[in-house]
């Protein structure tokens, strides 16, 4: 039986004063070890089960809202996509499974985009987000929270200051026309002052469980999510 293979997908932005630029990738990729290390240990009797592998992370991402900010590096939707396209062709060629775990939102468009052409080429591609209920938008409360939990010695506690704390929907219109600095001259939406890796500990195993769940159940979607 062919290996399945999990693709950490993040970026290289701005997380406010406070947390490092790979962030979303340091979060995928831990998530994505996670994920393995369950998949491999579940076992059906009688049915072979696939070896879970883990990739290097694709770590740079559609970022263009973040490019006032110093550190950001966005390839942008086209370039991400293409990439993703070339690197699901190819691993496909001894992979039997392909799934992208997804640590950053603005990487959303070209993961469905990617995700959808490989299918229809008759690839078994889909991806699948980290997820966590109620989580706010941006270097907040809760990705500062999983970094204190993953990697406290790089979180700049006392650099933490509030960032816009109003609902994401309500943020969109200003975000999308003038970017992160718009609407949050710090690059923080949330309120990062209120983390603690307690609460990142908990955050990251809704993330590894969700993901457990929605990869074993292995439902995609139109948009090639995984639901």
């Amino acid at each position: 039986m062919r290996p399945s293979l999990i693709v950490p997908v993040g970026s290289t932005e701005q997380h406010g004063p406070h947390l490092p630029l790979d962030t979303d990738t340091r979060i995928a990729e831990a998530v994505s070890r996670s994920v393995a290390e369950e998949l491999r240990a579940q076992t059906i009797p009688g049915v072979d089960q696939p070896t879970w592998l883990v990739a290097s992370a694709i770590s740079f991402g559609a970022s263009g809202e973040h490019e006032s900010f110093p550190g950001t590096i966005s390839i942008g939707l086209a370039a991400l996509e293409h990439l993703l396209v070339e690197f699901g062709r190819s691993a496909c060629n001894w992979a039997g499974r392909i799934v992208f775990v997804n640590g950053h939102g603005g990487n959303v468009a070209a993961l469905t985009a990617a995700t959808m052409l490989l299918r229809a080429e008759g690839r078994d591609v889909a991806w699948c987000p980290c997820a966590a209920a109620g989580a706010d938008a941006h270097a907040g409360h809760t990705e500062t929270s999983v970094l204190l939990h993953l990697s406290p010695a790089d979180v700049w506690v006392d650099e933490s200051v509030v960032g816009n704390t109003a609902p994401l929907p309500e943020l969109l219109p200003a975000l999308r026309r003038g970017g992160m600095a718009a609407v949050s001259p710090v690059g923080v939406l949330g309120d990062p002052t209120t983390a603690t890796a307690a609460d990142g500990s908990r955050i990251f195993a809704e993330m590894v469980e969700s993901s457990v769940r929605r990869i074993s159940a292995w439902q995609p979607s139109s948009g090639g999510m995984l639901a």
